[in-house]
């Protein structure tokens, strides 16, 4: 499983607090420096790719995130994909290959520049829309209106992209609930194989985050959010969309490979400045392998990586956040095993946990306490709970 950062954007959105550079029109000289580096870093390891694919429960998907992807001439895209598809691997198709777009982008480039990325492999375009309301989208600093959003996902039909999913953001100050309404309405027309949907956050470090500190804007009321996210479940509900994960809604088989795999916590490896990796080693003793998240520094230049051994407690609380946002939950044995017996039973008193499906016996979260999923999990994984050691 690899994931590919690319942190080059045209413009900066509003909430965005990822790293990103800006990419000036006709600058291909920053670009093909990008994929130098990038492909470099892919040879160097190609050993470490194998064994994200070949290990046990691994899959082979390739994930080209940003950053706007869709930024990059498609000749820079094509290098860079071609020399990690054989890195590690035998240069055949990923089993899932997504890559995120600007719907302005894929305006821009029409049906030839979709015909180029589907005939380098991808199966799954990933746009962020974000909004169909034109006011929302000029607050957030998109380059796109809502006209254009339409007429990319006609595109992207057009050039016989297999899958594509659309993000959206809710709980947005000055987003009224009538607008969100329309919003999905549209996103549902459409009839996306896919739909994301997250709640706007306040990241240290962007737009949004100087004008709350400066009193110029302030964040939604907390039941906005809630009435806006129920909206969501309800409407995309009816339309016949799995929500299989907190955030993420698919049409039956077109829930994306990739990201369940990192809720799974499955090993994968991030390329590119900025991108974390996640590997499981041996370190000496096969029967104590050893959990190791890295990442790269965040910069345009040449780039290392730095990494940390995760801890029992790191494993414990990542594995019970990550599963507990999914339909799919946990292991109830698990549960019982690493976390203390009156807050298990409390909240399966409460509704809070409730049995996830047959065979081995699963607990998750209901869809109708998702919104308050943070204060469950925190229960579950307090400081008071030191079993899991």
């Amino acid at each position: 499983m690899i994931y590919i950062h690319i942190p080059l954007c045209r413009s900066f959105c509003t909430y965005c607090g990822f790293y990103s550079e800006i990419l000036p029109e006709q600058d291909c000289t920053s670009a093909g420096r990008l994929a130098d580096r990038i492909c470099a870093e892919a040879r160097a390891r190609a050993e470490e790719i194998r064994e994200s694919i070949d290990g046990q429960g691994c899959v082979d998907t390739l994930y080209i995130g940003g950053g706007t992807p869709s930024v990059l001439p498609p000749g820079v895209l094509s290098r860079i994909v071609r020399t990690v598809s054989t890195c590690g691997r035998d240069g055949g198709p990923f089993e899932e290959f997504t890559l995120e777009v600007n719907p302005d982008d894929i305006v821009r480039g029409g049906p030839e520049y979709v015909r180029s990325v589907r005939d380098l492999g991808v199966t799954r375009i990933s746009m962020g829309v974000q909004s169909f309301d034109d006011r929302i989208l000029r607050w957030m600093n998109r380059r796109h209106d809502a006209a254009s959003a339409v007429r990319a996902v006609e595109i992207l039909r057009e050039g016989g992209i297999p899958a594509i999913s659309l993000d959206l953001i809710f709980g947005i100050p000055h987003l009224e609930d009538a607008v969100w309404e329309e919003t999905l309405r549209r996103a549902v027309s459409l009839s996306p194989e896919h739909i994301s949907a997250y709640q706007l956050s306040v990241e240290e470090g962007s737009t949004l985050a100087g004008q709350i500190a400066s009193g110029r804007e302030s964040e939604a009321p907390a039941a906005q959010c809630s009435r806006q996210y129920d909206r969501l479940c309800r409407v995309l509900g009816a339309a016949g969309y799995h929500h299989y994960e907190i955030s993420n809604f698919a049409l039956p088989g077109h829930e994306a490979v990739h990201n369940s795999a990192y809720w799974r916590r499955v090993p994968y490896v991030g390329l590119g400045p900025g991108a974390h990796s996640f590997r499981v080693a041996e370190a000496g003793n096969p029967s104590a392998p050893v959990e190791v998240r890295s990442w790269n520094a965040e910069t345009l230049g040449d780039y290392a990586a730095e990494s940390e051994i995760l801890s029992a407690e790191d494993a414990f609380v990542e594995k019970v956040m990550l599963a507990l946002r999914t339909d799919k939950g946990l292991s109830e044995k698990y549960l019982q095993e690493h976390c203390r017996a009156d807050v298990l039973a409390a909240l399966r008193r409460e509704g809070g946990l409730v049995p996830a499906g047959n065979g081995e016996t699963l607990l998750r979260i209901p869809e109708e306490r998702f919104f308050v999923c943070d204060d469950i999990i925190r229960r579950l994984i307090s400081a008071e709970n030191e079993s899991y050691l």
